[in-house]
């Protein structure tokens, strides 16, 4: 027991001690407090000014937009691709044809029935159904397609108006804003998913010859999506979302990709207005800068596209665009690569004109250029033009289609060349591409070309 007070009593005498000390201490060394320094207290609130988070608010946008995206089932034909019995693997033929059933989302955009979405949803569909949200059936009539960028337009008639989405300005997106993606992933109806803008004009392969220029969002987009719509805060038509990456299960994994708006607008006008797809071109090649070709072609410019030629008889010709020329800007839209300028001319018609801003030998230049239609066709493996005046005198010809490109290995071995002319085909003389295009290609049996050297090829196919 006296050892317990014994050392209570030292605890004691200690703690008096270093208080005493510490006081002394501080009394003759106080402590520096910067002038500036404020007290604040914890019960802090924002000033006034200050400007507040955006709000993430979605239930406008998604009431706008869920009842005037669609559900739509397309039944085609197919094989089979294994028997589900012995029975049916004995007794069936194997060439017998089975309904295949696809489904996919899209997007009415009309109080008449008007329908956008993507090509892959409804190809080689015998029959179209639509699905509204409030699970009315309709027959669906396809009025036209674009498949190079994988839009269709599709027709649906009721009794009373339709619910739709209203085209926004995709150009006036901006990267890191808020976005609803709205469809009909694995049958589960009106699923609405959010996200941001990760990106604009993507191109997801530089070698599949399609022009392409998507936004990427990282929205969940799965099966049944595609054709469905991308919306902002307004509950406006920002995209048709058409792709998504995957790895190689079909499953989203982190980013999917829409058309933008003003191109599926575009497109969709086209069809309605003229039954195709009216594309213009400036009339350029070349291809998009960066590090590795800037150092490749000698410049300093590494953002841009760089023109390689430009085309006889186009708009930038005419307006004095020349190779070696750098395009970096179309109107207000600021070209870095080449899906910036697909994009853009992708939302423009020929005859219309835009103001194009170049570098030539480092001093920027504006040229305004009208905008034409390509006058290329795909036929047979070949890309195809008409002769020129020139090019037909050259050739000591009235009229004739030029090839530009042959893709068709069977033509390239026999011989056939970029610059070549084709003649005739099944003993039809050509004027002209339209001529062309009347002809069936799955009943050719008979081409004749003439090549460069002014000599007649005439190949014959069994």
């Amino acid at each position: 027991m006296k050892t317990v007070i014994k050392y209570s009593f030292v605890a004691f005498i200690a703690a008096f001690a270093a208080v005493w000390t510490f006081s002394k201490f501080q009394q003759n060394n106080p402590v520096f407090i910067p002038e500036q320094a404020q007290v604040v207290n914890t019960a802090f609130s924002m000033p006034a000014t200050t400007v507040s988070a955006m709000s993430t608010d979605f239930t406008t946008a998604a009431g706008k937009t869920i009842d005037a995206v669609v559900h739509i089932t397309n039944t085609s034909s197919g094989r089979a691709q294994q028997p589900n019995s012995i029975w049916e693997y004995f007794y069936n033929s194997p060439s017998r044809e089975y309904p295949r059933i696809g489904m996919g989302s899209g997007v009415i955009v009309s109080s008449d029935g008007y329908i956008i979405t993507n090509n892959h949803v409804i190809e080689n569909a015998t029959e179209l159904e639509v699905t509204t949200n409030d699970n009315k059936v309709y027959k669906a009539e396809l009025i036209g397609t674009d498949t190079n960028a994988d839009i269709a337009v599709l027709k649906i008639k009721g009794a009373s108006s339709f619910p739709y989405v209203r085209f926004a300005n995709s150009d006036l997106t901006r990267i890191g804003e808020w976005v609803l993606a709205v469809g009909n992933p694995y049958n589960l109806n009106s699923t609405v998913t959010a996200g941001i803008i990760s990106a604009k004009s993507r191109d997801l392969s530089n070698y599949d010859g399609k022009n392409q220029s998507f936004i990427q969002t990282d929205a969940a987009v799965n099966q049944g999506n595609s054709g469905g719509a991308l919306v902002n805060l307004d509950g406006d038509l920002i995209g048709i979302n058409t792709a998504i990456t995957s790895n190689g299960m079909g499953t989203f994994i982190g980013y999917s990709f829409a058309v933008p708006s003003n191109i599926a607008r575009k497109i969709y006008e086209d069809i309605l207005e003229y039954g195709n797809v009216q594309k213009a071109l400036l009339g350029v090649n070349g291809s998009g800068l960066n590090a590795r070709i800037a150092e490749d072609l000698g410049i300093e410019e590494t953002e841009g596209f760089y023109v390689a030629g430009v085309e006889d008889g186009m708009g930038a010709k005419e307006a004095g665009i020349k190779e070696a020329d750098v395009i970096i800007k179309v109107d207000n839209a600021r070209i870095r690569r080449f899906s910036d300028l697909t994009g853009y001319l992708g939302s423009k018609r020929p005859g219309d004109k835009v103001q194009v801003t170049l570098l030539r030998d480092g001093k920027e230049r504006i040229l305004t250029v009208p905008l034409k239609r390509t006058p290329f066709v795909n036929y047979y493996g070949m890309r195809l033009r008409d002769l020129t005046k020139e090019e037909a005198k050259a050739f000591d010809l009235k009229s004739g289609v030029k090839i530009t490109a042959v893709l068709n290995t069977r033509l390239f071995r026999r011989g056939v060349q970029d610059g070549d002319v084709l003649l005739a085909i099944n003993g039809e003389e050509l004027s002209t591409t339209e001529d062309v295009l009347k002809l069936d290609e799955d009943s050719i049996y008979e081409i004749e070309f003439l090549n460069q050297d002014n000599e007649k090829m005439r190949f014959i196919f069994e």
